[in-house]
């Protein structure tokens, strides 16, 4: 970092569906082609299940199965294996040129983790990594990560289980992580823990582990000539 602190740009989009978050990260990652555009999008997804780039055969019958139990299944271009997505969980996208920070994405997923173990922190909560990507409580992940990055811009992200409701994780293999469990906020604290209550805090914490500036962002407007990020 030289001095100046970047801009984040901090977008709220409610709830979205899966596929409208992958169409607005190509909008944000293409402002990036005119100079730094930083963003941080905040949203939550009605049930979707969703596949990452480490391949593992996940059948057409399971894929269906999943499907039947009234979620979207989607396969992405993220780091990792099959996790859900789905209201009370807080899912946010930073979309970030890494040469404005620092050119690692190994950096760039180590603070990720830091800054959501802050966020568990701030609640009481003590948090941690482990040899598996994300944040964990125990033996039971709190937080999923899952990132993308070309020509050191990022998308995809990570997912906060805020007071979601956890029986949707009861049909997969979280992140194909076998003997492990998943936990919210609410779990751990034995009371409801919403997303709105959690974004202030998550912002807090995003903004001192990457040492950056936030400024309060619209929803953009349609943009049909966005291009298209591989879902």
């Amino acid at each position: 970092m030289q001095g100046v602190r970047p801009v984040v740009e901090v977008v709220r989009l409610g709830l979205v569906t899966y596929q409208e978050a992958l169409r607005l990260q190509q909008v944000y990652m293409n402002r990036h082609r005119s100079g730094p555009a930083h963003a941080l999008l905040l949203c939550q997804h009605p049930p979707v299940y969703t596949t990452g780039i480490r391949q593992k055969p996940y059948s057409a019958a399971l894929l269906d199965q999943l499907r039947l139990l009234g979620a979207d299944v989607h396969q992405t271009n993220r780091g990792g294996l099959i996790t859900f997505h789905g209201p009370g969980q807080l899912v946010c996208y930073p979309v970030l040129n890494l040469g404005s920070f620092k050119k690692s994405v190994r950096w760039y997923v180590c603070e990720l983790e830091k800054t959501i173990i802050s966020v568990c922190s701030r609640f009481g909560i003590e948090a941690s990594t482990s040899p598996h990507t994300g944040v964990w409580v125990g033996d039971n992940k709190i937080c999923a990560i899952g990132i993308h990055c070309g020509r050191y811009v990022t998308s995809h992200g990570l997912a906060l289980n805020c007071n979601t409701d956890m029986s949707w994780f009861s049909h997969i293999v979280p992140c194909g992580i076998e003997g492990k469990g998943v936990t919210s906020l609410s779990d751990e604290l034995q009371r409801d823990v919403s997303v709105e209550e959690t974004i202030p805090h998550l912002l807090d914490a995003f903004r001192d582990q990457f040492n950056c500036q936030l400024t309060t962002g619209q929803t953009p407007e349609t943009e049909k000539d966005s291009g298209r990020l591989s879902a």
